[in-house]
């Protein structure tokens, strides 16, 4: 692997998504702004009674790649209050985030495939594993659920989007 390989498999796709999620967002505050409803409706939507709202799954969506790259990157993990209220939080949480993984230079991520990486530490649930397998099988297919259930969520309240949102600029 060179030693961007890491880097160029995450960072990337994780700016394209949050970029694309931001856009679907704004779309969305759009949508109550022209049908005369409270923002709240599709910010405390969910799929099913027992899922996260919308709020939420981007709250998480943000945190995965944030906590992902950083990790790999060696860095500390930004902390976020998770108080976001309205599309415009939500937004601006989402650029903190592009912002932050933005700052990581790729040689930031040299070795970081066989880099030890220990989630909830000294916690009965913790976890470790290499870099490549925390990337590939834990945080990237996280980091999806969350951001497609997001999009799932407005798009099942109305709102009309389709792949090319979801998929954004590549």
């Amino acid at each position: 692997m060179t030693t961007t390989y890491m880097h160029k498999t995450s960072v990337p796709v994780f700016k394209q998504l949050l970029s694309s999620l931001s856009a679907i967002l704004t779309k969305a505050e759009a949508l109550a702004a022209e049908k005369k409803f409270e923002p709240t409706v599709l910010l405390d939507s969910r799929l099913f009674p027992d899922m996260f709202p919308l709020i939420r799954q981007v709250q998480i969506a943000t945190d995965f790649a944030k906590s992902v790259s950083a990790r790999l990157a060696g860095v500390e993990v930004p902390v976020y209050d998770d108080n976001e209220q309205t599309f415009a939080d939500l937004k601006a949480r989402i650029g903190k985030t592009l912002s932050f993984i933005e700052s990581l230079t790729p040689a930031q991520f040299e070795g970081s495939e066989t880099r030890e990486i220990v989630l909830r530490p000294d916690t009965p649930k913790e976890k470790k594993m290499v870099g490549h397998t925390y990337l590939f099988n834990y945080g990237l297919p996280q980091f999806f659920f969350h951001v497609t259930t997001a999009y799932a969520i407005l798009r099942h309240n109305g709102l009309e989007v389709g792949k090319g949102d979801f998929m954004g600029a590549y």
